[in-house]
């Protein structure tokens, strides 16, 4: 469950129950002064129980401890509040702090559910995944006084490291790696994982998620990176890695841009239905409903991207959109 990684530096193993990311890695580091703890995990009982038994084990104390959010999705921020002290702060992005807000207030929800059932969704669909998804059922329910959004760039001192907040925008528009440059080590979040692909979805508040991620790949494709510690999963060869992602997608815009071509007409849904992904699924009949949600988001981002590019364009018909090339 915890292991140290690097001087002050500790990851906790946070098991993510029912879902295929299977883990979260939550870094603690350890200060004189005070700790600072990297992502949560999901608001969930087996999540708390994880993170609290490492926090103990390391003698990490609430009154002494600060929390950082990469970023806004639940698996890394649905527990933020419960692990900050009380005089204590949470760092969150601006942007992500912001469109947090939104959610909680209503003012953002409606608007995919909307959506999605123009993209091919049907509205009993939507109504199943607000019930069972866990990015909705086991998020942040609240933000308080302790939440600080912070700006790109900006530094924090714990544990003998200077942290530079490095602002990575696609995963979510406001997604943020941790990067320790005097040791090289770098906290990648969900920006950069080693033997999955991070999820590019469609945000409503960008126009190019995927164009926002590939540009911050190649932002910082060159740190000397001595050691990364990513969100989930094991660590490997960054450089290499980026290198590999930006291939992947590069694949797999070509791959939607032949669907498109040879099926002209076709909503985001039926197009995500005919992408190649790696699931254990026969078919797109068989997908959990959930990570329909998830392929159809990812495909979307790749549909903006085109669209951008001019190489594709959108239609509504009959109440659904419908991609043509």
């Amino acid at each position: 469950m915890v292991e140290e990684v690097a001087k002050n530096i500790y990851r906790i193993g946070v098991l993510l129950p029912g879902n295929p990311l299977k883990e979260l890695n939550s870094y603690l580091i350890h200060g004189e002064e005070g700790d600072l703890l990297i992502d949560t995990g999901f608001r969930c009982e087996a999540c708390q129980k994880a993170l609290e038994e490492g926090l103990s084990e390391l003698g990490s104390i609430p009154e002494k401890r600060d929390v950082l959010v990469t970023h806004v999705h639940s698996d890394h921020s649905g527990m933020a509040d419960l692990f900050a002290g009380k005089e204590r702060k949470i760092y969150m992005s601006r942007i992500d702090l912001n469109y947090q807000k939104a959610t909680l207030h209503g003012k953002r929800e409606r608007n995919w559910q909307d959506q999605y059932v123009t993209e091919g969704f049907t509205e009993e669909e939507i109504r199943l995944i607000l019930e069972s998804n866990p990015a909705v059922t086991m998020a942040l329910p609240d933000v308080d006084d302790r939440f600080f959004g912070v700006e790109d760039k900006m530094e924090l001192m714990v544990g003998g490291y200077r942290l530079q907040l490095l602002l990575v925008p696609g995963h979510t528009p406001g997604n943020m790696m941790v990067w320790a440059r005097d040791q090289g080590i770098l906290f990648s979040g969900d920006h950069v994982l080693f033997d999955i692909s991070p999820n590019i979805t469609r945000w409503e508040t960008r126009d190019d998620s995927l164009g926002d991620y590939l540009q911050s790949l190649e932002r910082y494709r060159n740190l000397p990176v001595k050691l990364t510690l990513p969100g989930h999963r094991k660590s490997g060869d960054y450089e290499k890695r980026v290198e590999v992602l930006i291939n992947h997608h590069q694949i797999r815009l070509q791959d939607t841009m032949r669907i498109v071509k040879e099926n002209p007409g076709l909503t985001a849904y039926q197009i995500a239905g005919k992408m190649t992904w790696r699931i254990r699924a026969k078919s797109w009949e068989e997908f959990p409903l959930v990570q329909k949600w998830f392929a159809v988001g990812e495909c979307l981002s790749h549909l903006d991207h085109l669209k951008k590019q001019g190489s594709v364009w959108g239609e509504q018909k009959a109440g659904n959109w419908c991609y043509f090339g």
